[in-house]
């Protein structure tokens, strides 16, 4: 069956928590979604700095709707779906203070485990498999996928670029799940969500991430994914 965006469940009215919200991914993606209009809350553990970060993104070129700031626990209690998207060093720790606030929540983890050395970079094990299976172990009263992995932050940033020409891989054990976020991709312009199986392979995803940052690299460029014949 072809990729068909009219299919899609409507997500326009869904409240969005991005916790690393003042990080370089978080913030691209709080930026692209505040633009179509979405309700995006950013958390940090530090919500003064969450809220002085809503208001610079706030204040980009297209924000049609105001972005929000607070402390991680209070923004992923307000919201209807969190994108973890801290660093994986502090991913456990994270993930694992907010159980209680995400019970019975939708949870998309985009989180890549890699480590880097004088060869470039390479990914880490993790003992459950991935980032986002760790997530979901965390975090077991939560419906958690993998996506928006491969999205460059530099690009998500730019007003200058308008349109992101790339497909963000889902991995999930829910189909609703998988079905919302691929309506929130459908909402940046240019960018498509294709499921891309089970939580199990979202480590195949997670590590891909090590090839596009030695493709970005080696050709000074944003390396993202297009998937074809979909």
């Amino acid at each position: 069956m072809a990729y068909d965006p009219s299919a899609l469940p409507d997500v326009s009215g869904l409240t969005v928590a991005i916790i690393g919200g003042t990080g370089d991914q978080g913030r691209g993606l709080a930026y692209r979604l505040a633009q179509a209009g979405q309700r995006v809350l950013i958390g940090s553990r530090q919500a003064a700095r969450a809220t002085a970060s809503a208001a610079e993104i706030s204040a980009l070129p297209g924000v049609t709707r105001p972005v929000e700031g607070g402390a991680n626990e209070d923004v992923a209690a307000a919201a209807d779906l969190t994108i973890i998207a801290v660093p994986w060093a502090g991913h456990r720790d994270t993930v694992t203070a907010l159980r209680h606030a995400l019970a019975g929540k939708l949870v998309v983890d985009c989180v890549n485990p890699l480590g880097f050395d004088n060869h470039g970079p390479y990914p880490l094990h993790v003992e459950e498999g991935s980032a986002a299976q760790q997530a979901a172990a965390l975090l077991p009263e939560s419906t958690v996928a993998a996506a928006f992995n491969h999205v460059s932050a530099p690009l998500l940033a730019d007003p200058a670029v308008e349109s992101m020409d790339l497909d963000v891989l889902i991995c999930a054990e829910d189909r609703h799940l998988a079905g919302v976020v691929a309506g929130l991709c459908a909402r940046i312009p240019g960018m498509r969500g294709i499921y891309a199986g089970r939580l199990r392979n979202a480590h195949q995803v997670e590590a891909l991430t090590a090839n596009l940052i030695a493709i970005n690299r080696r050709y000074k460029a944003h390396a993202g994914f297009r998937v074809t014949d979909v």
